[in-house]
């Protein structure tokens, strides 16, 4: 008998095991999983990294529980590593057990200390009642939470997604669902023997009440279009904070060109709403820019997009909302997506048009000075590099929380001609001091002045032509890069965010 032949009978264990694990629940239960319009969890690896590149780590764990009900492993995504862990639902109902646990753990240890992305697909009921719980064993939000501001991490729920599994969402940078998602503290049974309250999953955890939660950012249809959006999203970003972000290749980086379009998008009058949107399309490389979170606090768009090649993230006021007043709603999500931003070395570009922040009693009671002191914080200790853009008006704190301070660190300060800025619009201050009709048309004419105002004393590097604004962005980047002639390192947080 020959040495290859004494391996026959292990080698067949070992297959036969593998097969077992890759079954996952059976064919009855994926048929089933599978007729509700959703991929099975290796499906959704294989569709969600480049082809052939799954490495699966800890295949046996969890023996007779296929695979204990999370498939985990390495791969690619745009060419580069990333770690990635996929509950399935169809191994009992994709519960976390003492092995499935542990392999959690070790693919957000992975993914630190090779300083490369985690990515969790979350379809799963939490922890086992009669598995090992926090006690002694290593707890995997530990793992992740050292993860953070480190190494990109991203949640996508696809399914049902309850107790302990779904608090993997909101620590990770960027959380997407499918329309077939729901998160929640406890699923519907819990919570009707808890409270006697009896609620849909939809209805206590559903993409609607996900999102006007903020507890994800982004819905897709269904799970191709959510895991898309993941390879996306993640191409905007380094592998990790010890790398910068990688520009596009020289062939796909557009060059300097006029924006004489901005003209007729952006009204010289005030009072007359445009959609910001429709600027980003035009100053950034091309109209497919990544917005997250649009449907939390759209008063400010919050977007990953290409200046020349170069990853940028674009804070903008959106004057079609609230006039482009900031919400609590809007400061809260600017705020996360800044620390996101800084975290990783994107060049953070703001576009101000706003009358400051929402005042009125609802606005207060929902916390609009806490919310604007976080994005405020956030902004003021980012580290990266900053540019800002007045295009028509920024007006008191909400001038601040968009970068507008003379000499705060930032790489460039713009403004059009004719930008309105000061404590509060002419219009207000009027009605506030009970003016006059000679003392308005005053304040007006001063408020119109006062771009040229400021820019006689620096408070602004340039007033520029709407027709110059890519050229102008674009150039004042590409000097800024030059600033970066050491090693990344993560950033320090300097600051206690309100």
């Amino acid at each position: 008998m020959t040495n290859a032949q004494d391996w026959e009978a292990t080698l067949d264990d070992l297959h036969r095991r593998r097969e077992h694990a890759r079954a996952m629940g059976g064919p009855e239960r994926l048929a089933k999983h599978r007729e509700q319009g959703k991929l099975d969890a290796r499906a959704r690896i294989d569709r969600l990294l480049d082809p052939g590149t799954f490495r699966e780590l800890g295949t046996l764990v969890g023996g007779e529980v296929a695979a204990d009900a999370i498939v985990a492993g390495s791969g690619r995504i745009n060419g580069s590593p990333v770690m990635v862990g996929a509950e399935d639902f169809t191994t009992m109902a994709g519960s976390i057990g003492p092995g499935g646990n542990s392999k959690r753990y070790r693919i957000a240890e992975l993914a630190l200390r090779d300083k490369i992305p985690l990515v969790m697909l979350l379809d799963g009921a939490g922890f086992r009642p009669t598995g090992a719980h926090y006690g002694r064993t290593p707890t995997d939000l530990l793992a992740q939470t050292q993860c953070s501001g480190r190494v990109p991490t991203v949640a996508a729920v696809l399914g049902p997604s309850a107790g302990h599994g779904a608090l993997v969402a909101p620590v990770c940078d960027f959380r997407i669902m499918s329309h077939r998602g729901a998160i929640f503290t406890a699923g519907p049974p819990v919570v009707k023997e808890s409270t006697g309250e009896d609620v849909s999953k939809e209805d206590l955890g559903g993409p609607d009440v996900a999102l006007a939660s903020g507890v994800v950012h982004n819905v897709a249809d269904d799970d191709e279009a959510v895991l898309a959006a993941i390879r996306r999203y993640l191409a905007y970003f380094p592998p990790s904070a010890w790398s910068y972000p990688p520009s596009l290749p020289a062939g796909e980086a557009a060059g300097p060109r006029p924006t004489p379009e901005l003209l007729d998008i952006v009204s010289r009058d005030n009072r007359r709403i445009y959609d910001m949107r429709a600027v980003l399309d035009v100053v950034f490389d091309r109209p497919d820019w990544f917005e997250v979170q649009p449907k939390f606090g759209p008063a400010i768009i919050c977007a990953l997009a290409h200046l020349g090649g170069h990853p940028v993230a674009v804070i903008a006021n959106q004057p079609k909302v609230l006039a482009g007043s900031i919400d609590a709603d809007a400061a809260d999500k600017a705020a996360h997506f800044i620390m996101v931003a800084d975290s990783f070395h994107l060049p953070i570009v703001f576009l101000a048009d706003n009358p400051g922040m929402l005042p009125g009693s609802r606005s207060e009671r929902h916390g609009v000075l806490r919310a604007g002191a976080r994005m405020f914080a956030a902004q003021t200790v980012a580290t990266t590099l900053k540019l800002h853009l007045t295009l028509r008006k920024a007006y008191g704190f909400g001038s601040m929380v968009m970068s507008l301070i003379g000499f705060d660190n930032q790489v460039a300060t713009f403004a059009y001609p004719g930008a309105t800025m000061g404590a509060m619009s002419a219009a207000a201050l009027s009605r506030a001091s009970h003016a006059g009709e000679d003392l308005s048309v005053r304040l007006r004419n001063a408020e119109l002045q006062a771009s040229y105002r400021s820019a006689e004393h620096m408070g602004f590097d340039e007033l520029i032509d709407p027709r110059e604004t890519r050229d102008a962005l674009l150039g004042a980047l590409q000097r800024g890069l030059h600033s970066r002639q050491a090693a990344p390192k993560p950033v320090t947080r300097t600051a206690i965010v309100p």
